[in-house]
C-alpha cells in the first residue's frame, strides 16, 4: 500500500475523531416512514417524525404515489438519457407547464436536486448578465446558494441577516455602483423559520435597479395564495428569478427554476447542472404532477399547521428558549452547546419524539439547536406530546 494512501486514510480518521471530540460528527440512522408523520427506528421503535421537510405530508399521500406508479409503469422506471439527448418526454414539458402556471410565471426547468439547481443555474445566470456583476446576499443563506455564487466567480458582498437597511447602505455605496445589481435570499430561511420580506425587497430591487433571485424552497406548497409561495405576493412585474424545489412540501424529488421564458431557454444552453444531466425520471413527474392537484385546494391544512407552530413556539417562550425569529413551520429550539442540544434531543426521543440537532457548521458558533419541522400529516395529539416534552426540557 502506498505512503499517499495511508497518509490520505489517517488524515480521514483525524478529521472524524476531531467531529468526535467536538459533538459534530453526523450519522445516518436508517429508519422507515409510516402514515401520519411516524417512523420506526431500525430497533422497532415508533417515533413522531417532528424533523422531516414533508410539510404538507404529499411524501406517502396515496393519490401522489398511485401517480409516480402509474409514470413509472408506462414510461419507465428510469430516464434514458440528459434532457438535450432522448430524455425529454412529453410529460416533462407538460408538468413544467403546469409548474410555471402554479408559480406564476412564463416558464419553468426542472433539476435533479435544490443543491444542483443553485450551484448550476447561478453561475449560468451570472456569465449571461450585463458586467460587471454585483451580488449583494443574506449571510444566512443556504449553503447551496454560497456555492452557486463561489462558482460563479464573484465576491458576495453580504448583508446582516434580513437586515435591508444594511442592504441599501451596500447598495448606495458607489464602489458597488455596476451595470446589474443581483440580490440573492432565502423566502424562508431553512435553519431560523423566519421569512425575507420579500415585498421590502422588491421595492429596494426597483428602486436601485436590481434583480432578485429567490429560494423559495421551504415555502412551496405552505405559504402564499394556494401555496404558490412567498414570491406569488409579489408585483407581477418584479424582477424576480424564483428557484425552489420538490422534495418537501410537493411530497417528491428534484428542483425548479421558473421565470421568463427568455431565461429558461437561456439555461437550456448555458446550465451545466442541466445539460450534462440525466433527465427526472418518470416516477418524480407523476409525483409532481398529482402534487399540482393537490396543494392549491390544501388551505384548510396549511392553517391548522401555521396554527400549530403557533402554539410549539408559545411553548418554547414559556421556557425562555429561542425561536430565532421562526414565524413558519420551520421552529429552532435554541440550546446554545452542541452536547446540550445532543442531550435534548435524547430527551425527546426517549418521550418518542424525533427532533434531530443540528450543530456547527451547518449553525453559525454557539447556535445549536433542535430544528423542528412541522407537518399537515401532524394531529392534535402529536403537536400535544410536542408542547408537553419541550415544557420540560431542562
Amino acid at each position: 500500500m502506498s505512503r499517499a494512501w495511508t497518509d490520505f486514510q489517517a488524515a480521514l480518521a483525524a478529521a472524524l475523531q476531531d467531529a468526535d471530540t467536538r459533538n459534530r460528527r453526523r450519522r445516518m440512522r436508517p429508519m422507515t416512514r409510516e402514515a401520519g408523520g411516524w417512523v420506526r427506528l431500525a430497533d422497532g421503535r415508533r417515533l413522531i417524525d417532528f424533523s422531516s421537510n414533508d410539510y404538507m405530508g404529499l411524501a406517502l399521500h396515496p393519490e401522489v404515489a398511485a401517480r409516480a406508479a402509474d409514470y413509472a409503469a408506462r414510461l419507465g422506471a428510469g430516464a434514458p438519457a440528459s434532457r438535450l439527448v432522448s430524455g425529454t418526454l412529453p410529460e416533462h414539458l407538460a408538468v413544467e407547464g403546469r409548474l410555471a402556471a402554479f408559480k406564476g410565471t412564463e416558464a419553468a426547468l426542472l433539476f435533479a436536486s435544490g443543491w444542483q439547481a443553485n450551484a448550476s443555474a447561478l453561475p449560468a445566470l451570472i456569465s449571461l448578465m450585463p458586467g460587471p456583476v454585483k451580488v449583494f446576499a443574506d449571510r444566512l443563506n443556504h449553503a447551496s446558494l454560497h456555492a452557486g455564487l463561489a462558482l460563479a466567480g464573484v465576491r458576495q458582498i453580504r448583508f446582516r441577516h434580513n437586515d435591508l437597511d444594511h442592504l441599501e447602505s451596500l447598495l448606495t455605496t458607489p464602489d458597488h455602483a455596476g451595470r446589474t445589481r443581483l440580490i440573492v435570499t432565502e423566502s424562508v430561511f431553512s435553519m431560523d423559520g423566519d421569512r425575507a420580506d420579500l415585498i421590502a425587497l422588491a421595492d429596494l430591487a426597483a428602486r436601485y435597479d436590481a434583480i432578485l433571485y429567490v429560494d423559495e424552497a421551504h415555502a412551496t406548497g405552505v405559504l402564499g395564495p394556494q401555496g404558490r409561495g412567498l414570491c406569488a405576493l409579489l408585483p407581477e412585474d418584479a424582477p424576480v428569478i424564483v428557484m425552489g424545489t420538490l422534495g418537501k412540501a410537493l411530497g417528491g424529488f428534484g428542483a425548479y427554476l421558473a421565470g421568463p421564458r427568455v431565461m429558461i431557454d437561456a439555461l437550456v444552453q448555458h446550465c451545466g447542472g442541466f445539460i450534462y444531466t440525466t433527465a427526472p425520471p418518470p416516477a418524480v413527474l407523476g409525483a409532481l404532477d398529482a402534487a399540482l392537484d393537490l396543494i392549491p385546494g390544501m388551505d384548510a391544512e396549511r392553517a391548522a399547521l401555521a396554527a400549530r407552530a403557533e402554539r410549539v413556539r408559545a411553548a418554547a417562550a414559556s421556557r425562555d428558549l429561542s425561536t430565532f425569529g421562526s414565524s413558519t413551520q420551520i421552529i429552532p429550539i435554541g440550546q446554545g452547546a452542541e452536547d446540550r442540544a445532543l442531550a435534548a434531543m435524547a430527551d425527546l426521543e426517549a418521550q418518542g419524539l424525533l427532533a434531530v440537532a443540528i450543530r456547527p457548521p451547518t449553525v453559525p458558533e454557539g447556535t445549536s439547536r433542535l430544528r423542528l419541522s412541522l407537518s399537515a400529516a401532524h394531529d392534535e395529539a402529536a403537536i400535544d406530546a410536542l408542547v408537553v416534552a419541550i415544557k420540560a426540557l431542562a
